[in-house]
């Protein structure tokens, strides 16, 4: 049984996630079956695609009750941390309700921003153990055109247009909006980082 499972669903940066453990000396095990899951030492839920066909396929795979009941520690990444929060402006979704922030559109501003915003940008007002050793204003690969609002539960936050949440921490779940296997040496540290907490 690997130590890392990487929850396998239709919405996939799942390969190169799979690399960038590997790469820290970790081989994650990517599987939708809920016995391996729910006794991994810890789980990884990525995520590039649209929120309510993720929402459906985990929802017929009794994937939703399973991930709200884990006790080890849980990331989200990108699609990931936006399913974790209450609701999406994407096809008006209901998500799994982990964090109670919700998730909107950008704004296109009459053409000043582009959307999807996508590219390095920074990351600030930094908390929590995803971010030992991780400078205030590290740059940090995005690529999203949904954001989650910020509240008490944001742990790391980034300003496009306007400030939105980076991370997200609640309990044993963790939640970031950019992608850490793209990000460089910082996107591996975040993710060295997560290897670490028990």
């Amino acid at each position: 049984m690997s130590k890392t499972v990487i929850i396998k669903y239709p919405a996939g940066n799942v390969r190169s996630v799979w690399h960038a453990l590997k790469r820290l000396g970790e081989d994650a095990l990517w599987t939708d079956d809920p016995e391996q899951i729910r006794n991994a030492n810890r789980v990884i839920f990525p995520g590039v695609g649209e929120a309510s066909t993720a929402m459906n396929y985990l929802r017929q795979k009794g994937l939703d009750d399973l991930i709200r009941e884990l006790q080890q520690p849980v990331l989200g990444i990108c699609l990931g941390l936006q399913l974790f929060c209450q609701h999406s402006e994407e096809s008006d979704t209901d998500c799994l309700g982990i964090f109670p922030n919700l998730v909107r559109k950008f704004d296109t501003q009459g053409g000043l921003q582009k959307v999807p915003h996508m590219g390095w940008n920074t990351i600030e007002q930094l908390q929590g153990p995803l971010f030992n050793r991780i400078p205030e204003g590290a740059y940090l690969y995005f690529v999203h055109s949904y954001f989650a609002e910020r509240n008490e539960f944001t742990s790391a936050t980034t300003n496009y247009g306007l400030p939105f949440t980076a991370a997200l921490e609640k309990d044993n779940f963790f939640a970031v909006q950019f992608h850490p296997e793209k990000s460089g040496e910082a996107g591996q540290l975040i993710l060295d980082n997560f290897l670490k907490i028990k």
